[in-house]
This record gives C-alpha cells, sequence and structure tokens, in this order.
C-alpha cells in the first residue's frame, strides 16, 4: 500500500493528530511512524490521488492541526512512498539534518505576500510623473479622444511606463516587509503579480508583520497587497539530497 506522507516532526511533539481523517473517500486515518527521534505523519493513500479540493483541505487539516502544538515540516500535497518502511528509512538516513531544520523553524510560521498593480491608481500616478504623457492625455482629451493613432500611441506610451514601475515596486514590497521577517523566499512569477514573496516570521512577532503590511499599503496605494498566512512553513523546508517522497502533485 502506498504511503501518502503530511509531514515530520518531533517523536515528543504534543499534539500528533494520530487517528484523524485524511486525505481520501472515505478518509485514510491518519497514523504516526516514529524512528529516533523523528516522527512522520501519514496515510494510506488513494490510488486515484488527485489534487480535489476535499483533499488539499484535508491535507491542510492535518498539518495545521499538528502544526499549532510545535514545528513541522510540511510536505507538499502529494508526497507520497512506496510504503511505511520507505519512510523511516529516510527518517533515518536524514535524521541530522531533519532534526535541524525542525530547530530552525522552531515558533515561526509562513506569510505568504502577493502584490499587483491597482490598474487606475498606477495610472494615475504614472501620469502624474511624466509631464509629456500627461500632455498627451490632456491633448487627446481636448480632441474629443484623438484618433485612432494618437490613441494607440498613448496607449503603448502608458503600457511601457506602467511596466517600467513593475520591477521597483516588487522590491519595495521586499524592502518594506523583510526587516519584521526571519527570511524570505521568492516565488514564482504568476500571471497578474508583480511580486509573490513568502516570509517567515516568528509566532510572537507576527503583529509587528501584519502591522507592515498595513503600513505599505497606506504608503503605496497604487499596490494591491494580498497575505495568506499563517501557513506551514513549506517555503523553508529544506528536505536534503533525498526525499522520502515523490512530487506527485502539487498544489498551493
Amino acid at each position: 500500500m502506498t504511503t501518502y506522507i503530511y509531514g515530520i516532526t518531533h517523536t515528543g511533539h504534543p499534539s500528533l493528530p494520530e487517528g484523524m481523517g485524511g486525505i481520501g473517500d472515505p478518509e485514510r486515518p491518519v497514523r504516526v511512524l516514529r524512528h529516533g527521534n523523528l516522527a512522520a505523519l501519514v496515510s494510506d493513500s488513494p490510488e486515484d490521488l488527485r489534487p480535489k479540493r476535499r483533499d488539499l483541505l484535508a491535507h491542510q487539516s492535518v498539518l495545521d492541526e499538528a502544526g499549532a502544538g510545535g514545528p513541522v515540516l510540511p510536505m507538499r500535497f502529494g508526497s507520497l512512498a512506496q510504503d511505511d518502511q520507505a519512510v523511516l528509512d529516510v527518517l533515518d538516513e536524514l535524521a541530522d539534518h531533519y532534526e535541524e531544520r525542525l530547530r530552525a523553524l522552531e515558533g515561526k510560521a509562513e506569510y505568504n505576500v502577493k502584490a499587483a498593480h491597482d490598474e487606475q491608481a498606477v495610472l494615475h500616478q504614472v501620469l502624474a510623473e511624466n509631464p509629456e504623457l500627461r500632455a498627451m492625455a490632456e491633448a487627446n482629451r481636448a480632441a474629443g479622444g484623438g484618433t485612432y493613432e494618437q490613441k494607440l500611441q498613448l496607449g503603448e506610451r502608458l503600457t511601457a511606463a506602467v511596466q517600467a514601475r513593475e520591477a521597483g515596486d516588487g522590491m519595495e514590497v521586499r524592502r518594506a516587509l523583510e526587516p519584521s521577517a526571519e527570511a524570505v523566499s521568492e516565488g514564482p512569477e504568476g500571471s497578474g503579480w508583480l511580486a509573490n514573496y513568502s516570509f517567515l516570521v516568528r509566532r510572537d512577532a507576527a503583529d509587528g508583520f501584519v502591522a507592515a503590511v498595513e503600513e505599505l499599503r497606506k504608503t503605496q496605494p497604487h499596490l494591491d497587497v494580498r497575505v495568506n498566512g499563517p501557513l506551514p512553513p513549506y517555503s523553508f523546508v529544506d528536505l536534503g539530497p533525498a526525499r522520502p517522497a515523490a512530487d506527485a502533485a502539487q498544489a498551493r
């Protein structure tokens, strides 16, 4: 039976969710595999495992339950091993590495921050800062909108100006929030986002991080800033030279 892995933690973790429902329909009971100072939260895996909403939520629920009581190295959704013994073998092989990572993540959570331009706000800002573009826009307006060529030229110039701001605005998001975090990881580029960062934040400093986000929103009103957290620290888990699972599917 293929083994599904939710995460890795200490054997002495105070709230391991053994027996709670995990992925699958019907739910597969979560069990705990212990080896030395480490424990893996696992269950049997359905043969037709897919990133369905029900299973994504079940995966997250197990990690939330465990994470409430102490550090957990969260696995991505779809992490599989051939069987329980394969998981135990890797816990043995990488024991020192996993224990170091658990110590490093003690008392910390991940906050993912994405930012995009508020289209109308950034256009107003670009026009306010560029007299030439502002003059072109005012001339078109006075001419009843301008000719097709004039509209096209203005649109192309405005688009280029907005795009030129994206890199700088993305760095501003990082600059404003990084001092309130222990570490930062840059996420993959996504359509519509000019910044995608994950911040590792001490749980006892979370209020300060949230306040920094609010200050960013006030000082940069042309940015649409979205925050998701606290989350298990997916972006800060280094699984080492080997993995107890192959990522059959991933979802965030």
